[in-house]
């Protein structure tokens, strides 16, 4: 066997349902697919069911333990060369496979990972999700799709690894949330060699709302400050960025209040004048504040409109935008104010509630 598929799955059925529909159409079949139920309320047993006859799969149920520790049980149970780490909220394209498949022969790689895109058939809110979190403008670009990165890390939602090396490694720790890059560290500081690949990437639905969609970068923040705990070389400046896109926000929010304060209950008359204006202090501090505000968001929404072809998704991408990196940022300061001002232990925000 050459790939094992690993789903971990948590009340997602119908994702589970597109996913096995794009496996069933891979023009490269060296595969197994086990999927592992996580003490889900809703199983998707039924639905995987429906591919016994037509794909190698196997299912398995067990109490709930996070994404990590669920991974690591399908691996167990694997037989293939290789593992092929998926989210159950991802559809794969017909040639997945044979890009993988392609890479390895042209350059072997104890692990790899690739890209992810937004399909036609995600919502509008999808689209602006993926957007926000894989534009340069938001995350640098670090999450992929550039050969040129010096080290690239791969994430969960995309991930394959020699079956030998995630033994040797001990597969994925029991943090809740930073799960995958804390593996990616470790990938590196075993000394095994790990690339992108970037024709294996895969459609990926993120979350479906902001709501939800908050919660996952602002775990991703605490996590990075985690993370930092255990590797403190990990930390890059890029990692920093969204903090101080936080408190710049914020700064800029407070200056727009404080000129509204003056507008409207500070009075000024000028010398040769007998009416009264608007202060033009207050003037100053709301056009101040408000500028870089109004300027990001035109920038992010003319980026993402040209890139989704559509004005209602740039629109959309600015609120999704400002979620990702406040979401992010926020996250950041508190774990850094909990942990390494305070020194509390790791901690993660969210997590009973995270997965519905």
């Amino acid at each position: 066997m050459r790939y094992s598929v690993i789903v971990p799955v948590y009340n997602r059925p119908d994702e589970v349902d597109e996913l096995l529909q794009s496996l069933l159409l891979q023009s490269y079949t060296d595969f197994e697919v086990i999927i592992v139920e996580d003490g889900s309320a809703v199983p998707c047993k039924d639905v995987v069911d429906k591919y016994a006859a037509s794909m190698n799969i196997r299912y398995y149920s067990k109490p709930n333990s996070g994404p990590g520790q669920s991974r690591n049980y399908g691996a167990e149970r694997s037989h293939g060369e290789y593992l092929i780490v998926l989210d159950s909220d991802c559809i794969l394209p017909p040639d997945y496979f044979k890009a993988v498949e392609d890479e390895l022969r042209a350059e072997p790689v104890d692990a790899f990972g690739g890209p992810d895109r937004a399909h036609h058939s995600f919502t509008d809110t999808q689209k602006a999700i993926n957007y926000s979190m894989t534009s340069f403008f938001t995350t640098g670009g670090i999450r992929g799709g550039k050969k040129k990165m010096d080290k690239f890390y791969p994430r969960s939602f995309n991930m394959g690894i020699r079956a030998e090396v995630y033994k040797a490694l001990g597969g994925f720790s029991d943090m809740r949330f930073g799960e995958d890059i804390d593996f990616s560290i470790r990938i590196f500081k075993g000394g095994y060699s790990c690339r992108l690949f970037p024709g294996a990437w895969v459609w990926h639905k993120r979350r479906t709302d902001m709501r939800k969609f908050f919660k996952q970068v602002h775990n991703s923040g605490i996590a990075r400050i985690n993370l930092y705990k255990k590797y403190p070389e990990s930390l890059k400046l890029v990692h920093m960025l969204p903090a101080v896109f936080t408190v710049g926000v914020s700064f800029l929010l407070l200056t727009v209040l404080v000129g509204i304060y003056f507008m409207l209950f500070t009075s000024f008359t000028p010398d040769a004048s007998s009416y009264t204006m608007l202060h033009p202090l207050g003037v100053w501090l709301c056009m101040a504040g408000l500028f870089p505000l109004v300027l990001f968001s035109v920038l992010i929404f003319i980026d993402s409109s040209v890139q989704n072809k559509s004005l209602k998704i740039g629109g959309i991408s600015i609120l999704s935008s400002f979620i990702q990196l406040t979401g992010y940022g926020s996250g950041f300061l508190i774990a850094w104010w909990k942990r390494c001002v305070k020194g509390k232990d790791s901690f993660s925000a969210f997590e009973k509630s995270f997965y519905k």
